[in-house]
């Protein structure tokens, strides 16, 4: 079989292998995706993806960052409170990761941590100005992570037809309580996990009011 050997020069941006590499996977699923698949997508031959990929693995890693930078930090003028804040970037993280729920698989395998370090340290220095004493910081900030990643990658598990769904297949006739906690639920789903990102912090932060003012000056400046 013949070997086609890597143009000299790129046919294609790096930019452009990411961006169909997350139309393939949301349009197909990610089992769909593959090298000879992407080169299709892109109209090129296999060896043109090495100009800026070591292998399909890189691919994916890169493809993580770039749903993981898609959160963005919430808007200060949103954050009247402390609490705000903490909800707002959790929030934008879980819309991230449902804008690509059938890549999110690959964020258990490729979470790029370093681009979550400047969140956690915006998060530190919000407790540490709200009186959060040292040690009880990382507790907040390791607990709130565990939350949000959990939550949004189970939020992505779910079929298009559940998503909108807080549980799925539950049978009034051998779950009654839950199938009546669930008749009385009004919130939706994003919602009902914002409001578990305002418990966890009621608990994990209990010395501080709930709605204590967000150090704005801090924000702006971040």
């Amino acid at each position: 079989m013949e070997i086609m050997p890597r143009p000299a020069s790129p046919l294609i941006s790096h930019d452009a292998v990411v961006e169909a590499s997350l139309l393939i996977i949301d349009r197909e699923g990610l089992d769909a995706f593959s090298l000879p698949r992407l080169a299709r997508e892109l109209n090129v031959a296999a060896p043109s993806l090495y100009h800026h990929f070591a292998d399909r693995a890189d691919i994916l890693r890169t493809v993580a960052r770039a749903i993981v930078l898609a959160t963005r930090l919430p808007d200060p003028a949103t954050c009247a409170t402390w609490v705000d804040w903490f909800v707002g970037i959790s929030l934008a993280f879980r819309r991230a990761v449902l804008s690509h729920r059938n890549a999110a698989p690959i964020l258990l395998e490729f979470m790029p941590r370093d681009l979550l370090v400047r969140n956690y340290e915006i998060g530190v220095r919000i407790l540490a100005e709200i009186g959060v004493p040292p040690g009880q910081r990382i507790l907040v900030i390791d607990g709130l992570d565990t939350l949000t990643l959990g939550a949004s990658l189970a939020a992505a598990a779910k079929s298009p037809a559940q998503a909108g769904q807080v549980f799925a297949s539950v049978d009034p006739d051998t779950e009654p309580m839950l199938a009546q906690e669930l008749a009385c639920n009004r919130l939706t789903a994003e919602e009902l996990f914002a409001a578990s990102v305002r418990s966890f912090l009621a608990g994990a932060v209990p010395d501080v009011p709930s709605d204590a003012p967000a150090p704005l000056v801090l924000l702006a400046r971040d």
